[in-house]
């Protein structure tokens, strides 16, 4: 799949083009359904199939006080959507400008790069340009005008109700990983950057991973039996997800507020606090001990896919009970993996 950044980077040449639009956080059934109609499109005319996705929420412009945690960051999201087999990605770079745009202007200008638009397929209850004036009634305006087909797709629905990012978001903070997988059609997975920690895990014989989640979707807090994807190579961790150790978690996340860490951290990057307010919450940590593993991998990507809570968080007397329970933990992760 070809990744591009602007319509105009297309070279369809002679061939017809067949567009699927969409945030597609998390490439959830719904979204699969969408894509998938632009790809067969193609696949049947000889076109070229391109899907339209956006470097970020566009509410992280329009509305950045109600922007939701993402299900996935760009890389893992182009990912999801290159499995479908589309030709080409267009991402657009959702900035101030771009969300000025009107929508028959953004129809129109697709339609102009695209050369021979033969078909667009979005969501049914899909809206685009400045101020949402574009919808699928204006898809259909312009299609007959244009000679382009326009597939406003109905929701996919799962025990009854239709599936969305929004759905999805529910179901993973709630802890409910299965239910998660079976709406985004793959199994549940948290992937982000591996960043620089304090260091600390490592002292205790534990190093840990940390990933940069900054701005995802989180599970409840608490420690888990996870899988971690690094390089192509699937490692047993133990995962936590939570705040450092010695300080009370701010009650904002999961409405609870308490202890714990697979080992402590301090400052960590963009994402540590600085200390000089004593109010401010302390920074939410997601920490991966790879069982059995060495070497460097900062900045490399990593996927954590949860096969089980382990438990809740708690305080620790010391740094002693604290590795104890660790080793706990590491056992644990060890027997459910499956990792001798």
């Amino acid at each position: 799949m070809t990744i591009l950044q602007t319509t105009a980077e297309l070279q369809a040449g002679s061939r017809p083009v067949c567009l699927a639009i969409g945030v597609f956080d998390g490439v959830h059934l719904g979204h699969q359904w969408v894509i998938r109609q632009a790809v067969g499109d193609a696949a049947r005319g000889g076109g070229l199939s391109v899907v339209i996705t956006f470097d970020r929420h566009p509410a992280a412009v329009l509305a950045p006080a109600r922007v939701p945690p993402l299900i996935y960051p760009l890389s893992r999201k182009l990912r999801a959507i290159g499995e479908l087999g589309p030709d080409t990605a267009c991402v657009i770079h959702f900035d101030k400008a771009f969300s000025e745009i009107g929508g028959e202007e953004f129809i129109r200008g697709l339609a102009r790069d695209c050369g021979r638009l033969r078909s667009l397929s979005v969501g049914r209850a899909f809206a685009f340009g400045r101020g949402r004036s574009g919808n699928v009634a204006l898809l259909n305006a312009l299609g007959k005008e244009l000679h382009f087909a326009v597939h406003a797709l109905t929701e996919v629905s799962l025990d009854g109700r239709p599936v969305s990012s929004t759905r999805v978001r529910a179901a993973v903070r709630a802890g409910r990983f299965a239910l998660a997988g079976r709406m985004l059609g793959r199994p549940y997975t948290l992937c982000g950057c591996v960043i620089q920690g304090s260091g600390v895990g490592r002292q205790l014989g534990v190093p840990t991973a940390n990933l940069d989640a900054a701005g995802l979707l989180l599970p409840p807090f608490g420690v888990y039996a996870a899988r971690a994807l690094v390089r192509g190579v699937s490692h047993a961790a133990a995962v936590n997800i939570g705040c450092r150790p010695t300080v009370a978690c701010h009650k904002s996340h999961h409405s609870h507020s308490s202890h714990s860490s697979l080992a402590p951290h301090g400052k960590n990057g963009k994402n540590g606090n600085d200390g000089n307010n004593a109010s401010a919450a302390p920074p939410i940590q997601v920490e991966a001990h790879l069982l059995d593993f060495a070497g460097d991998i900062y900045g490399e990507e990593m996927e954590l896919a949860f096969l089980k809570k382990l438990r809740a968080e708690q305080e620790f007397a010391s740094l002693a009970a604290l590795r104890e329970q660790i080793l706990r933990d590491i056992a644990r992760t060890r027997e459910l993996a499956g990792d001798s």
